[in-house]
């Protein structure tokens, strides 16, 4: 699971890498995009930049986090790996729209309410996988979870779906390997915490 996470000023440097475009015009609004990026959490609701692919390359764009619920239940923010190719809600955004959220850590509480955080402890920035689906007043992403790596059980059975940097165009751009993304096991994050920190690595 994961209900809330980090941008910092290293997202914004790092989107900045990973942006490329043939047309200059969509190059220069990509970048003036990332660079709206102020540090802090993000949350349910809340509109985050997000990666995406447009025309065949990479492009940054900002979208709203989570769908909006059924009969005003609250918004719907993740989906399983598991079961995402069977939900009518999902399949067309996982098939056709999968996009890819940088983050700089993100948080899940134990069963006694102690925050956690997770980060790579082998670069500043987080890849998780989602996609998203259009609405009236835009698109909106959910992020997608699978089973917990070890790094996470101690806290929680969920986990984002954490993408390596190499994987980010294959993910958004070759239909042919989503089932073997949706199954694939999370590297292993540093975990923190206010009393103590701890790692696996």
């Amino acid at each position: 699971m994961c209900g809330r996470y980090e941008v910092d000023g290293q997202t914004a440097r790092e989107i900045e890498k990973l942006v490329w475009q043939e047309d200059v015009k969509k190059r220069q609004k990509s970048l003036q995009a990332s660079g709206r990026i102020a540090a802090g959490d993000i949350h349910p609701g809340k509109v985050a930049p997000i990666l995406s692919r447009e025309d065949g390359s990479i492009c940054c764009e900002w979208q709203r986090w989570g769908l909006p619920g059924f009969e005003g239940k609250r918004v719907i923010f993740n989906a399983r790996c598991e079961s995402v190719l069977e939900k009518p809600l999902f399949r067309d955004g996982i098939l056709h729209r999968r996009i890819v959220i940088p983050a700089a850590r993100f948080y899940e509480w134990n069963p006694q309410k102690e925050k956690n955080t997770f980060c790579r402890k082998d670069r500043s920035l987080l890849f998780m996988a989602g996609f998203s689906r259009r609405y009236e007043d835009g698109e909106h992403f959910v992020i997608l979870t699978t089973v917990a790596n070890a790094s996470m059980e101690p806290v929680h059975d969920r986990m984002p779906l954490i993408l390596e940097r190499q994987e980010i165009a294959e993910w958004m751009m070759d239909d042919r390997k989503i089932e073997g993304f949706l199954q694939k096991t999370p590297c292993l994050l540093e975990r923190k915490t206010d009393y103590e920190q701890l790692s696996l690595f």
